[in-house]
């Protein structure tokens, strides 16, 4: 694909002089992106085991005569990047490290290298965009604010490593944050932001059933155990529907179920595991409640008991209007035309746990290269065009530097 090239939203002289000091890192460091992005992607680390990927992360930033601070726990870790403003206080800018449980299937040359674990939801390209921008950050002649770098461990799993984040004490001196997340729905190229929120709540639910079982030729003499999953299989998430407002984008969907081997023996127990979204952080705070009563009413009359272990989860990443302006206003350095509106997902992020103690705001880099299959995050083909690379770096450099020059991005025809 052919370059093009973009209009700088502030095009004095002056400003452009301040961006040379990014283009001459950027020049120097280009191969250097996608080498470390390679690297982190053949070595996945699961949640909490991120050890290798802190080590390395850690290793870059002192060589630039950083000091990185390791989390408490030993994985994940912050940087801090210049003076606190007046107040004491700067501008947080994460990432998540941790892969998912899951064998990759890409082929490329690169891939995964251990054995049921991979990067196929993007956290290798958010490691290595962050730590760039804090190498470019560290060699800027001025900085409009001191940055604060914050690698997170453990995003895939619940109770996630935000958690553990906000328990060290990350958040001190942080007055706004900020995070990128790959998305193969958008082409490379562009940069989608929303106001409001962007992802859903996502909550985890587990029933344990039991039954004094039986011989299923007289479910009438015992508690008919299979019968009663199936009435909450389909039930619950029914039921929901009809006592919560549509508009809160609420879906509930089962993703196991295991009852019984025998075809002529009732089970005495069962399992059903599932999770339960939503876009509005008021409905999110009613769900657990809500999911009982519907559940223990489903199963009053079948004489099924049931232990119910309602794992809430992540509130939705709702961006704050202000956060969301100062977001757009860096990305709209990069060209007229690179800034995308883009729905809100009913995925989960915990990086909404950040934006209850501080405002702040995510936005979604485009991932796709526009050619062949869009293979979505999760899936163990999911690849980036490594172009988007550069487009993140300066999307965060712009947040923390003065104006940058207008540069070259990809041509997305």
């Amino acid at each position: 694909m052919s370059p093009r090239s973009g209009s700088a939203d502030v095009d004095q002289h002056s400003s452009a002089q301040a961006g040379d000091w990014f283009e001459c890192w950027l020049d120097a460091h280009r191969a250097d992106l996608v080498a470390w992005r390679r690297h982190i992607h053949q070595n996945p680390e699961l949640a909490r085991e991120e050890y290798q990927t802190t080590a390395f992360v850690v290793a870059q930033l002192r060589a630039a005569g950083l000091d990185p601070q390791v989390l408490p726990l030993g994985t994940g870790l912050y940087c801090d990047i210049g003076p606190a403003d007046a107040d004491g206080k700067r501008l947080g800018l994460r990432a998540d490290m941790d892969a998912l449980p899951m064998t990759e299937e890409t082929g490329l040359p690169f891939a995964s290298t251990v054995a049921g674990a991979a990067h196929s939801c993007g956290h290798d390209a958010h490691t290595t965009i962050l730590m760039a921008a804090g190498l470019a950050l560290a060699s800027a002649p001025k900085l409009q604010a001191g940055v604060r770098l914050i690698f997170q461990p453990a995003e895939e799993v619940m109770p996630g490593g935000a958690l553990d984040v906000i328990e060290a004490g990350v958040l001190s001196g942080v007055n706004r944050i900020f995070a990128l997340h790959c998305d193969p729905h958008l082409v490379v190229g562009t940069v989608g932001v929303r106001v409001g929120p962007i992802t859903s709540a996502a909550d985890v639910v587990e029933l344990s059933l039991h039954s004094p079982g039986g011989h299923t030729s007289r479910p009438y003499l015992t508690a008919d155990l299979v019968h009663a999953m199936g009435l909450l299989i389909t039930g619950v998430p029914g039921l929901l529907t009809r006592r919560v407002d549509v508009r809160s984008r609420t879906v509930m969907a089962w993703g196991a179920a295991h009852a019984g081997n025998a075809p002529n023996a009732i089970p005495q127990t069962g399992m059903l595991r599932g999770t339960v979204r939503t876009g509005e952080h008021s409905t999110w705070l009613l769900l657990e409640p809500l999911v009982r009563e519907i559940v223990e009413g489903i199963l009053a009359p079948t004489g099924v008991t049931v232990d119910i272990n309602y794992q809430r989860g992540v509130p939705p990443v709702d961006n704050d209007e202000h956060s969301v302006a100062l977001l757009r206003r860096a990305v709209e350095t990069l060209g007229p035309d690179v800034v995308v509106p883009t729905p809100q997902s009913s995925g989960g992020e915990d990086f909404s746990w950040y934006l209850e103690h501080v405002p702040g705001a995510m936005a979604r880099l485009g991932t796709w290269s526009g050619q062949g299959r869009r293979a979505d995050i999760h899936q163990p083909d999911f690849d980036i065009d490594e172009r988007a690379l550069e487009v993140g770096v300066r999307a965060l450099v712009s947040l923390g530097a003065p104006s940058l020059r207008s540069p070259n991005l990809p041509n997305r025809s």
